[in-house]
């Protein structure tokens, strides 16, 4: 792969249109802005993290997560930009590397706009309903790509769906975000039938001409797959938006856990001094020393360790450039960072699944969630595989008119309640869950 072909301000869906226009904003910087303004975006303020949402103590939503990932990836591309600007100082399209940032910046702030309500819970409720739920009985209807989808739901799929899709009413390309974005995005580039860990995979049968179209245009790499399926390496800037997103929600779930007093002061200053040498950790007691506030003194501790990631994802970057282009890399640049670092880093996700993730409060969530989403999903799919009964004649009218659930393709309304209830917000959710099982009424 080539850097001057992978990075690209064509716009997805505008292509016919694309020109570069003199303005003091690039097309990448669009992307940016139009993703803060657009109501996906907005709607993440009220999608749960990994904790509930706030109460009297303010912690992580996918709002405030997003845009500390973007803060973050931004920093890091601009470490390796430097370096990049070096190496291919006598290109002729050596300038295009100064947009790297830009890009990372809107792809980390795009990542999770298709998770569904209540975190990752709620994915999984998804692809339950369709493998062990009622969804089941749609099993010999669909063909074998469909099917993988749905049973297979995974947000970052649905990012990109949410993306390029031309909804009912909306334009062609969706967004009309750059190509090079839109591939920045995309962590596990194939289709949902190789998704063999996880339920990983980047894009539903219904956007997979389009990721093709884009991939092709960027000269990524396609890799060899069974019976035709759709796989590719990497776009190079995935890992950058990967490592953000890690440091991200590795980090400050620490400092939301210390909010919530699931771990404790010092708990959780030893997984975070555990970064540094004993010069560096017998300075850093030197300035807190000075900070009477508990809370200040992570917050203090948080912004060293993102600043030790960034630097060393960015060297592990530039180490294996080459590899990344090739396509022949593999894992994420956490694993490859040196052994002290690695290990603190490691140190720190142990915790996180024996204390943080398995916390009653983040358990509680995960159930609340999945009973929610499973109710919608059975009442929307019935109601939109039985359109002519009177129940889902009135549910449906509720439906946004975006989404195509009057079709007369049997997957593309399955997929539009899919959409409507993966665009759900918790607080909304839960709300048309009372109210459909009649424990809340418009006031009389």
């Amino acid at each position: 792969m080539q850097w001057q072909t992978l990075i690209s301000d064509k716009r997805f869906g505008l292509e016919d249109y694309h020109n570069r226009r003199g303005e003091t904003r690039s097309d990448f910087q669009r992307d940016y802005d139009r993703l803060v303004f657009s109501s996906p975006f907005r709607r993440l303020q009220n999608k749960t993290q990994v904790f509930p949402l706030p109460g009297s103590i303010f912690v992580h939503n996918r709002l405030t997560h997003s845009i500390e990932v973007a803060c973050v990836g931004r920093s890091l591309a601009r470490e390796i930009v430097g370096s990049l600007l070096k190496k291919y100082a006598g290109e002729t399209w050596a300038d295009k590397l100064t947009d790297i940032s830009d890009i990372v910046a809107a792809a980390c702030l795009a990542h999770d706009l298709g998770n569904p309500p209540f975190g990752h819970s709620g994915e999984k409720a998804i692809s339950a309903f369709f493998s062990e739920g009622e969804g089941k009985a749609l099993r010999r209807d669909l063909t074998e790509e469909q099917w993988s989808d749905l049973i297979n739901f995974e947000g970052n799929a649905n990012s990109f769906r949410q993306l390029t899709h031309q909804f009912r009413g909306r334009r062609p390309g969706g967004f009309a975000m750059t190509y090079s974005m839109l591939a920045s995005i995309v962590k596990y580039p194939y289709e949902s039938r190789l998704a063999v860990k996880a339920n990983k995979f980047g894009f539903f049968c219904t956007e997979k001409n389009d990721f093709e179209r884009i991939a092709s245009e960027l000269g990524m790499q396609r890799l060899e797959a069974a019976d035709g399926m759709l796989s590719y390496a990497r776009h190079p800037l995935v890992y950058l938006v990967e490592a953000a997103d890690d440091i991200c929600y590795e980090v400050m779930d620490l400092e939301d856990a210390h909010k919530l007093k699931i771990l404790t002061h010092n708990e959780v200053m030893e997984l975070m001094l555990s970064f540094f040498d004993e010069e560096s950790r017998r300075h850093k007691l030197e300035v807190m020393a000075s900070i009477a506030d508990p809370n200040e003194k992570v917050s203090y501790m948080r912004s060293c360790v993102i600043g030790v990631l960034v630097d060393c994802c960015a060297d592990a970057f530039l180490n294996h450039e080459e590899e990344i282009l090739a396509g022949r890399f593999s894992g994420s640049l956490l694993d490859c960072i040196s052994e002290a670092e690695r290990k603190a880093y490691e140190a720190c996700n142990r915790v996180s699944w024996n204390k943080i993730y398995a916390a009653p409060e983040v358990v509680d969530i995960e159930l609340a969630g999945n009973r929610i989403i499973t109710f919608l999903m059975d009442k929307l799919i019935h109601a939109v595989r039985f359109p002519e009964l009177n129940y889902s004649r009135l549910l449906l009218s509720k439906v946004p008119e975006q989404y195509d659930v009057h079709s007369s393709d049997l997957f593309t309304k399955v997929q539009a309640a899919v959409d409507h209830v993966a665009s759900m917000t918790d607080v909304y959710a839960l709300d048309l869950y009372r109210r459909l099982n009649g424990q809340t009424l418009p006031a009389v």
